[in-house]
């Protein structure tokens, strides 16, 4: 015949009942009378708090401007970049010289610097 492993009587779970509803009963009711007394205190706090965070958001924020020479300078850095790859490149396979290590290193730094300026000028740029 089926024996639990652990076997609770009907008194010791009519104690965890009674002890469950008085920790919920003594526990929860203090905590609301709390929040009724504070209601109009901690409107008042979120609302100054509110106030100080969008002050500290537009002060950090960036012009339209600089946003602008940010993405040309890297645009231009990425132009230069991806010359220089494509130079060494043709260097590489019509000449045969040997810059495959450097072609490589300008490669990756290209690819870096086209997958940032694509980052930047998304989270810039495209109305969320």
């Amino acid at each position: 015949m089926y024996q639990p492993i652990f076997a609770i009587s009907r008194k010791m779970f009519a104690q965890f009942t009674l002890a469950c509803a008085l920790m919920f009963a003594f526990g929860a009711l203090p905590a609301r009378a709390e929040v009724q007394n504070q209601g109009a205190e901690s409107a008042q706090i979120l609302q100054e708090f509110n106030k100080q965070h969008q002050e500290n958001e537009h002060a950090k924020s960036i012009t339209d401007k600089d946003k602008q020479v940010v993405m040309f300078i890297m645009g231009v850095a990425l132009l230069v970049l991806v010359l220089i790859t494509g130079g060494l490149g043709l260097a590489l396979g019509v000449y045969g010289k040997p810059v495959f290590v450097t072609h490589m290193v300008f490669a990756a730094l290209s690819v870096t610097l086209a997958i940032a300026h694509a980052i930047v000028g998304l989270v810039w740029y495209y109305p969320f």
